[in-house]
C-alpha cells in the first residue's frame, strides 16, 4: 500500500464545522515511508481519522482510498486482512488485558513476526523489561503505554497509526520511545500517521498537519 488518499473527507459529526485545517474537506495524500503528525484540539476528529484509516469507522462524507481502492468497497473481512498485514494501530486506550502480564499481552498476538530475544531487546530499550511479568492492570499508564507500543511494533505493517502515543510518558521516556518507533518504521519502510494534542517537539522530523 503506497499511499492513503483522502478526497473531501469529513466525519459526519463535523460536517457542519470541519475547521480550516489540512485534512478534512481537502485533497490530502499520505505517502508510504513518510512520517506525519496530525495536531488538533480535543473533539476535532484525531481518533476518528485513525479509525477511518483502520477501517473501524465509516460515518464520513467524501472518499478515502488505499492506492486506487475506495475504502467503502473494502469488506470487513478484507479490512481485517489488511490490518493483519499492512496496518498496525496503537490506540489511545491501549486495549491491553489487565489481568495478563506484559509478556502475555504481547505473546498472545498471533501476528507477531519477531522472536522473544527481539522483544526483550525492545523492552530493555524502553526500560520496561523489569515489569514484563507483572499484570498490566498493576502497571502505571506510562508503563502500559510502552507495552502497547511494543505489541504494535512487533507485527507486520506498512503503516503505523499512533493515537497520542506518548501522552502518559515523561520527556525522557517519550524521546526514547519516539526514537525506537521511528527506527523500526524506517527499517520496515513504513509510513507513520500520529496524532498529538499538545507539543510536537518530539515529532520535529514529521510533517505537521493541522486537522
Amino acid at each position: 500500500m503506497q499511499l492513503i488518499h483522502f478526497f473531501n473527507v469529513v466525519p459526519e459529526p463535523l460536517a457542519d464545522s470541519p475547521g480550516s485545517g489540512r485534512i478534512w474537506l481537502q485533497n490530502r495524500v499520505f505517502f508510504k515511508g513518510k512520517h506525519y503528525v496530525v495536531t488538533a484540539g480535543s473533539g476535532r476528529g484525531k481518533t476518528t481519522l485513525i479509525n477511518i484509516i483502520g477501517g473501524t469507522r465509516s460515518d464520513y462524507r467524501g472518499d478515502a482510498f488505499f492506492d486506487e481502492t475506495n475504502l467503502r468497497n473494502i469488506t470487513p473481512n478484507d479490512f481485517a486482512a489488511i490490518r493483519a498485514t499492512s496496518i498496525s494501530v496503537i490506540h489511545q486506550d491501549l486495549r491491553l488485558f489487565p489481568e495478563l502480564t506484559a509478556r502475555q499481552n504481547i505473546d498472545m498476538n498471533p501476528l507477531n513476526d519477531r522472536d522473544a530475544a527481539y522483544i526483550e531487546k525492545l523492552a530493555t530499550r524502553l526500560d520496561i523489561l523489569q515489569q514484563f511479568n507483572k499484570p498490566c492492570g498493576r502497571m502505571s499508564l506510562g508503563q502500559q503505554q510502552r507495552v502497547a507500543l511494543i505489541r504494535g511494533l512487533v507485527r507486520p505493517f506498512e503503516w503505523l497509526l499512533l493515537d497520542e502515543p506518548f501522552s502518559h510518558l515523561d520527556a525522557i521516556n517519550a524521546k526514547n520511545a519516539m526514537e525506537v518507533v521511528a527506527e523500526i518504521a524506517n527499517d520496515r519502510g513504513a509510513g507513520i500517521i500520529a496524532t498529538s494534542l499538545g507539543s510536537t517537539e518530539l515529532l520535529k522530523d514529521f510533517e505537521i498537519l493541522e486537522l
